[in-house]
């Protein structure tokens, strides 16, 4: 009885968040609309990075290389052979999955900080190879892309306010992150998610119940590289411009602040990362014009001090006192299951 009544309110809950996200937009302004929109995309990116760090364990400094890809592929097509925004996505993912997936083979012979420098020197190369003469006919070089922002395909007006481009995209970016956090819930939460996470806390023991190492952690960057790609295609869309100049190699580092600052290992804490990503530079230099990066560096130690676990963390903490039950056993599930449960071969 007390399962199928936690199961209701449950159920309660998300459809009053559904009718809340939906009425969000038609309350701000378009600004404002546009900042969730990125908020939403960051958090992709964000959950792409979080799946090769806080679940398999390999640490990337390079993400924002797999961003950019997405997002030329996404712009070039559109730009070029006139492809509907919304088909760009799954050729921005199959990409950005094959150069994933080849970079996961140095993965095999790299780790920790090595395999962070090696990652970064992507990061600090395909900003460069977007501006070569040789490919600047599709690419735009160092002017970028220019795009058209899609245009709602019918209108009508929630509070007197339209369905303008930014708040259609964001029911499209909204019915896009739902689904990618959809495919991570449950591919995470599964066995594959087990046997990451045992790769990540215990390679030999990993490797002797079964999992195939080398195969695991190449498809797992494959698979974070797409989850990025797709996040930059949506950000071409949004934005309606691309340059080599907006993928720098702050870029990546930004993204594994917001992995850092939601938590690792934690599918929603992809949100928060986002959020902070998106909001916490703004707020900065509204306090300080002069000095906004030392702001934000304030910020960020505080977090770190006050949150070590990241916001998700944090949140699990206080769930676990509220239940009264271990706090070690709700932070991490996966972990919890990736010990108690097999994760490679076959299964009787």
């Amino acid at each position: 009885m007390n399962e199928n009544t936690n199961n209701k309110w449950a159920w309660i809950g998300a459809a009053v968040l559904l009718v809340a996200l939906c009425v969000l937009p038609f309350l701000v302004k378009n600004f404002r609309v546009f900042q969730f929109n990125m908020v939403m995309i960051y958090a992709i990116a964000v959950l792409g990075l979080n799946i090769l760090t806080g679940f398999n364990g390999q640490i990337s400094l390079g993400h924002g290389a797999f961003y950019a890809i997405g997002a030329y592929v996404a712009a070039i097509l559109m730009d070029k052979a006139g492809v509907p925004y919304w088909a760009t996505l799954p050729f921005a993912a199959v990409v950005c999955f094959v150069v994933g997936y080849l970079m996961g083979f140095p993965a095999l012979r790299l780790g920790g900080h090595y395999l962070a420098l090696a990652t970064f020197a992507l990061a600090l190369a395909i900003p460069q190879m977007l501006k070569y003469k040789g490919i600047e006919a599709w690419t735009g070089g160092v002017q970028g892309i220019v795009l058209n922002k899609p245009e709602a395909p019918f209108e009508f007006s929630v509070l007197g306010q339209p369905l303008s481009a930014d708040r259609w995209l964001y029911f499209y970016i909204l019915l896009v992150t739902a689904i990618m956090f959809l495919i991570a819930w449950r591919l995470l939460r599964g066995r594959v998610g087990r046997a990451l996470v045992a790769i990540r806390d215990h390679p030999i023991a990993a490797s002797a119940m079964g999992v195939n190492l080398p195969v695991y952690k190449s498809l797992t960057f494959g698979v974070s590289a797409a989850f990025t790609g797709v996040a930059g295609a949506l950000s071409a869309t949004a934005v309606a411009f691309v340059s080599p100049d907006s993928f720098t190699s702050f870029l990546s580092i930004t993204f594994l602040v917001g992995v850092v600052v939601g938590g690792l290992a934690s599918i929603p804490g992809a949100i928060a990362g986002a959020i902070f990503i998106q909001f916490v530079p703004n707020i900065a230099d509204e306090i300080s014009k002069s000095a906004p990066w030392a702001i934000y560096g304030i910020f960020l130690i505080l977090l770190m001090y006050l949150m070590p676990t990241g916001v998700a963390g944090l949140i699990s903490k206080i769930f676990s006192r509220l239940r009264g039950s271990p706090a070690a056993a709700s932070a991490n599930p996966s972990v919890v299951s990736a010990v108690s449960q097999p994760v490679g071969g076959s299964q009787s």
